[in-house]
């Protein structure tokens, strides 16, 4: 803290130079906006595995970063790569698994669309969080772009009953929001220094080791997972999680974490549009207009950034 107030006063005098608790801001490069956009999709894609897999979150969760720790460290192993563990990574592994049991609680108990849209609230947070933790000022398209986030929220909800699912799947998506918000900001401090690969391996490693208390001792009921349910946590864990991880924390390295949470926000794009055309989920009136000021503030962000 006395680092970041240290950091707020070096700013406020108008003294040139970068504090060691905010990294200058990087210039965004074609390909790691490609990577950003190739990781939201499997992002997106992630959502319907809430609906095919008759397990709970917990127990999703932990099968996806089980597989994916596998992997990532297969990976790392094969490369002889070196993946350093540092403190920092074990709270972003604490965030990350927070972040997905809310996500696919907030698909569990109401739609793809709506959990997916609730999780893209989550620009709001990162300019909050980028302002406390890295000192940054906002900019007027950015206080603009989180607005339409807010407004497009706002839309979603069909009446303000805490017993309406719609209400339940936004609250557990903005969760999920806030905590992907976290994530991003503290991915950019590392992401900078250490192998996306590695923090993608450390940050699901941790997960499930936190998750996986839960599930031995029985405080979470996992019902008998047959071959179909290991394949889908495979394709899970490999494709939508280990994959879409690395090319998401890859990217930070040209792309701020604003840019990358807004862009980010298009995954609901790719998933209602999954879900409609695998699951037939076809979205309301109201839910596609609260997804297209979701979507718009992601397309502000996207063009701003390239």
């Amino acid at each position: 803290m006395a680092a970041m107030a240290e950091c707020r006063d070096v700013r406020a005098a108008g003294t040139p130079g970068q504090c060691a608790s905010a990294p200058p801001m990087p210039t965004p490069t074609l390909p790691a906006l490609l990577a950003l956009h190739g990781a939201v999709l499997l992002f997106g894609f992630a959502g319907l595995f809430g609906k095919w897999l008759a397990l709970s979150p917990v127990a999703i969760v932990l099968g996806r970063t089980l597989v994916a720790a596998a992997a990532l460290g297969l990976l790392v192993a094969a490369r002889r790569q070196r993946a350093p563990f540092v403190a920092g990574l074990a709270a972003n592994g604490i965030v990350l698994a927070v972040h997905w049991v809310a996500f696919f609680e907030a698909i569990r108990v109401s739609t793809i669309a709506i959990g997916l849209l609730g999780f893209a609230s989550f620009p709001l947070f990162v300019l909050v969080l980028e302002r406390v933790m890295l000192g940054r000022r906002w900019s007027q398209v950015e206080a603009i772009t989180a607005l339409m986030v807010a407004l497009g929220l706002v839309v979603l909800v069909p009446r303000f009953d805490w017993e309406d699912r719609t209400v339940q799947g936004l609250l557990w998506g903005v969760l999920a929001g806030f905590t992907f918000a976290l994530l991003a900001v503290r991915s950019r401090r590392y992401a900078a220094t250490h192998a996306p690969v590695a923090v993608a391996l450390w940050q699901n490693a941790v997960a499930a080791a936190v998750l996986a208390p839960f599930v031995v001792a029985g405080a979470v009921a996992v019902p008998a997972v047959t071959a179909h349910d290991v394949m889908l946590l495979l394709v899970l864990g490999l494709v939508c999680t280990a994959l879409a991880h690395t090319l998401f924390i890859g990217s930070l390295r040209r792309v701020s974490a604003h840019t990358a949470s807004v862009v980010a926000a298009l995954e609901p794009v790719y998933g209602i549009a999954l879900a409609a055309l695998l699951l037939g989920e076809v979205p309301s009136p109201r839910t596609l207009l609260g997804a297209s000021l979701i979507v718009g503030a992601a397309l502000v962000a996207t063009r701003r950034a390239a």
